[in-house]
């Protein structure tokens, strides 16, 4: 037996290079820069070409990890350092959003670059909103004829829906409300965006991000108030802008007060403490009659868990209504006020389908606590009812509707005879 150790096998192969593309690649903007700067210099002024030079540059520039400095380039004619001044070691253009005309009719042709630029390249999409998130909260590191381009072509996009209404956020800085810059700048925006869109688009934009109730942080806390809105949107030209923070204002003291009265229903308080307290804000907030009733209509049915079965919910309302008779018949002194109610009352019955049934019984029971009278229900049944079941709730009406008709003309009859 040899006495030589046995050599073991050793597994031997060839060494990988790291592919190119598998190494991960420097962050150097420069070059990418250059191209550009390079490309838009050629163009110049003439935005179609520009359209055309972004377009055929993404299939070799990459887009996707420079996005930041292409808006940078494109907006402001190169790289922004924080606070907004530009990087003074690299390239520059003078063919930019900044150094553009200022008036409306090129900003909209700048929005169409920036719109055909994200259509081509969908991936763009999140990183030009946060570019203009980022921009606005540069706007003291501009000069006003900038912050003026600026607005107006952010007017535009959103008008577009190029970007989201979401980006107002950077306006409540605290630094740029302080200043006044926040303020000013919301002028030339909505402006530019009311130019293209009506206020209720506007409102519709602003209302989906939750910024309808968050125009007021455009002032400093101390200005922080509807009257101060109201009048320096006005002054500015834009009156729809300051109507719209009237009206969001009286929702919101109506949505208060909703959630006051329900509170005192809730606790027992006394009908005649809560008439007198929903007085006193209708007239502070400049409440009409007709909302207060449609309002306290609202209170009155969610104050209390309804039986399911149809059978027993009506005796359940009846007892119900007749507790709260008299709050109702507080805020009926109007006929428009009566109308309202019956129609809120129909439009209750039929969305909640237990109370089908109810309907003609709550009318008769609010007749007869001189909550509506017979006019009221007479217009309701002849003219003004809604679609919505208007077959079963005209049916069951019917012979209370005969019955007032009738006593209407005996009543008639007896003046004439006593004339």
């Amino acid at each position: 037996m040899s006495t030589q150790r046995q050599q073991k096998p050793t597994l031997t192969g060839q060494r990988f290079k790291t592919r190119k593309r598998d190494e991960k690649e420097r962050f150097d903007p420069t070059q990418f820069q250059e191209s550009i700067v390079q490309g838009l210099n050629q163009t110049g002024s003439d935005l179609e070409a520009v359209a055309k030079f972004l377009d055929a540059s993404g299939a070799k520039l990459d887009y996707r990890r420079y996005a930041e400095t292409l808006f940078d380039i494109l907006v402001a004619g190169g790289m922004l350092a924080p606070g907004g001044t530009l990087s003074d070691d690299l390239t520059r253009t003078e063919f930019c959003l900044f150094t553009a005309q200022e008036d409306l009719e090129t900003m909209q042709a700048y929005a169409q670059v920036f719109n055909k630029l994200i259509r081509r390249y969908k991936y763009l999409e999140k990183g030009f909103e946060e570019e203009i998130k980022k921009l606005l909260l540069f706007l003291k590191g501009f000069t006003e004829s900038e912050r003026n381009k600026l607005a107006m072509l952010t007017g535009i996009l959103l008008a577009n829906g190029n970007i989201s209404a979401h980006i107002l956020s950077s306006l409540f800085n605290e630094n740029l409300v302080k200043e006044g810059v926040s303020a000013a700048f919301a002028v030339k925006l909505f402006k530019s965006w009311l130019n293209e869109r009506d206020i209720g688009s506007v409102a519709g934009s602003l209302r989906k991000v939750g910024m309808d109730n968050r125009l007021m942080e455009l002032f400093p806390a101390n200005k922080r108030s509807c009257e101060h809105f109201s009048k320096y949107f006005s002054d500015a030209g834009l009156k729809e802008l300051s109507d719209f923070a009237r009206n969001q204002e009286s929702i919101g003291a109506r949505k208060e007060l909703q959630k006051e009265v329900q509170e005192l229903m809730s606790q027992g308080e006394p009908i005649k403490d809560i008439i007198v307290y929903s007085k006193e804000e209708m007239k502070k907030n400049s409440i009409s009659e007709q909302t207060m009733i449609s309002m306290l209509w609202s209170c009155i049915m969610s104050s209390v868990e309804w039986n399911k079965k149809e059978e027993l919910v009506t005796e359940q309302a009846i007892r119900h209504l007749k507790q709260y008779s008299l709050l109702l018949k507080a805020f009926t002194s109007q006929g428009l006020s009566e109308l309202t109610l019956l129609l809120k009352i129909q439009e209750y019955c039929y969305d909640n389908i237990h109370f089908m049934k109810t309907f003609q019984k709550i009318v008769v029971l609010l007749y007869k606590a001189d909550v509506l009278n017979e006019e009221s229900i007479l217009k309701w049944y002849n003219e003004e009812h809604l679609a919505k079941g208007k077959g079963m709730f005209l049916e069951q009406m019917k012979k209370f509707v005969e019955w007032l008709k009738s006593a209407e003309e005996e009543s008639e009859s007896e003046e004439e005879a006593e004339d």
